[in-house]
């Protein structure tokens, strides 16, 4: 299943890279920056009750973009990631958070006037994991000892492993407006799912889980300023 997810990501790359080098037309440069809110969860196998966790993202980017309706965008972004349990019927609550720098590298496809333009990004993301966190009103520790607690049919072996993978790859792909200024400079408003393909938590034979890869939607708000 690694070796499968790690060839999918490999082929996005060598599209990506392959989309660039099919032009030749003079482009133009712009450098900028990012920022808005993420929702996400892990797509666990067996799978945990859950919701969006919303957090937040920001980040710098560089643009390329070419004459005729392609260009390529590379980002540095900070981003919040994880899950939050879902008790129906009850007032528990958890969530586990994780933050990652991340490095996407998305063709880029637009189509507009001078003014307005409509886009579309696509490619691989590979992304650190560099800090964790857990909130919950109740012992996850020692849940065992939590009265009322509802335990049948869920699982709980979540609440307390570790991460065995910090890094991450995947996909990332995104449709958005931009709205160009006369002084060079542009505001954008993009909406952007991204599909991981690489599991946090062990998934080794006797491993609760085979599956704990994430899945995040962000919305943000950008500032690109031409330079070239």
């Amino acid at each position: 299943m690694i070796r499968y997810r790690l060839h999918i990501f490999l082929v996005v790359v060598l599209m990506a890279v392959a989309a660039q080098g099919q032009t030749h037309y003079e482009g133009n440069v712009a450098i900028g920056g990012k920022a808005g809110v993420t929702l996400s969860k892990l797509r666990f196998n067996p799978s945990v009750p859950q919701t969006m966790l919303m957090g937040t993202m920001a980040g710098v980017t560089f643009r390329y973009m070419e004459e005729k309706h392609f260009g390529l965008i590379a980002e540095l972004n900070m981003e919040q990631r994880g899950w939050k349990e879902k008790f129906e019927g009850y007032d528990f609550q958890y969530q586990r958070r994780f933050t990652y720098i991340q490095l996407p590298i998305l063709t880029h496809v637009y189509f507009g006037n001078e003014r307005f333009h409509c886009f579309f990004n696509a490619g691989p993301e590979v992304g650190m994991m560099i800090s964790e966190s857990t909130k919950s009103n109740f012992d996850y520790s020692n849940w065992h000892s939590v009265p009322d607690f509802p335990s049948a049919n869920r699982k709980t072996e979540q609440y307390n492993l570790s991460v065995k993978s910090k890094l991450d790859y995947g996909i990332s792909a995104g449709l958005g407006l931009e709205l160009i200024a006369r002084n060079r400079s542009s505001f954008l408003l993009e909406g952007r799912f991204y599909y991981g393909l690489r599991d946090v938590f062990s998934n080794h034979k006797g491993d609760p889980f085979s599956g704990s890869s994430s899945m995040s939607i962000m919305v943000s708000l950008g500032y690109y300023y031409r330079i070239k």
